[in-house]
């Protein structure tokens, strides 16, 4: 394992952490298999994923039709202090559709994914479906992993200022990342989420005005910046003990977050659901109580904020293999 350069203390670094072996989940979880077989029992999904999703979307488009009149002061506030939580939610849910973990059959979970990107406002869930399940199987590969910042990204962030204003624009970041990156063709399923948003978006606009739409936006935004629940975003793989590339987070907005905070948990066994993954824990924690973990996910974003070695370089990588002539 290789850093792009000799970290001076206090310097930051210019290149990724370069890994020369494989991501550690697979042979983790072959390992914890044969010693823990019981753990199969956890596979497969959630019996409450649909009422969870239904419950948060009907919540907050109704919240979005009754700030239709709302000054732009109080839907800001509203949207920070109470959107940004169920739109995040909804984010999260739709990371726990891209790996079936509602339905058993695929489809299925794509459609409840469109529905659970209604109030997000904009249409992202089989788009992050296809650019998610390659971060899982490439980890850190080079040019694949769409979940690591680009090189441009890298290099202008340079300082606090610079980082704090990445960490307010971190979805914006994530989403177009792949598009310019490593786009690819879209689809019946993408077209189909498009047309459902677009009609959703119009017609909340036709009924109750742009602020309302504006409402949901706001919420989708704020709750990917900085904000408590956007902690995860850096928390996840963002390199702050060199020989660690995955962080879990073990703290109480889990329940609100599909319990994504497990996340060593959850790239060892991804067909594993959210609400089950502690269960992981308490049945091996010998593999990760050693590892390093966090507790707050708004100290995770002060801490790359301030600590001047950390910045968008801070994450492993890895040589694409090389294809076979």
């Amino acid at each position: 394992m290789g850093a792009g350069m000799e970290a001076d203390e206090g310097v930051m670094a210019t290149d990724f952490f370069w890994s020369y072996t494989d991501e550690p989940h697979a042979s983790r979880r072959r390992e914890i298999l044969a010693k823990y077989p019981q753990i199969k029992e956890l596979f497969g999904p959630d019996p409450w994923a649909f009422l969870k999703i239904a419950v948060v979307v009907s919540l907050q488009l109704w919240t979005a039709t009754f700030l239709r009149d709302a000054s732009w002061l109080k839907l800001l506030i509203v949207a920070y202090f109470f959107g940004s939580f169920l739109n995040h939610n909804l984010f999260l849910a739709i990371h726990e559709l891209s790996h079936n973990l509602a339905f058993t059959t695929p489809s299925l979970n794509r459609w409840l994914g469109i529905f659970a990107n209604l109030p997000i406002g904009v249409p992202m869930s089989i788009t992050f479906q296809k650019y998610h399940l390659e971060h899982h199987r490439f980890q850190g590969v080079d040019g694949i992993d769409m979940d690591i910042p680009s090189q441009a990204e890298a290099n202008a962030v340079k300082n606090a200022i610079s980082k704090s204003v990445w960490v307010v624009l971190q979805l914006f970041f994530y989403a177009l990342r792949p598009l310019f990156l490593k786009p690819k063709p879209p689809g019946l399923w993408e077209f189909t989420n498009l047309a459902i948003q677009v009609a959703l978006d119009a017609s909340l606009v036709y009924l109750h005005g742009w602020r309302s739409l504006a409402y949901l936006i706001l919420s989708t935004f704020v709750g990917g910046g900085m904000h408590p629940m956007a902690g995860h975003f850096i928390s996840e793989h963002y390199v702050f003990s060199p020989d660690q590339e995955t962080y879990s987070y073990y703290g109480p907005l889990n329940l609100m977050t599909w319990h994504v905070g497990y996340h060593n948990e959850h790239h060892d066994f991804p067909r594993i659901p959210g609400a089950r993954l502690h269960k992981v824990k308490e049945i091996a924690p010998e593999y990760y109580e050693s590892l390093r973990s966090y507790r707050s996910w708004s100290q995770v974003i002060y801490m790359y904020i301030m600590d001047r070695t950390v910045g968008p370089f801070s994450r492993m990588k890895r040589k694409a293999p090389k294809k076979e002539s």
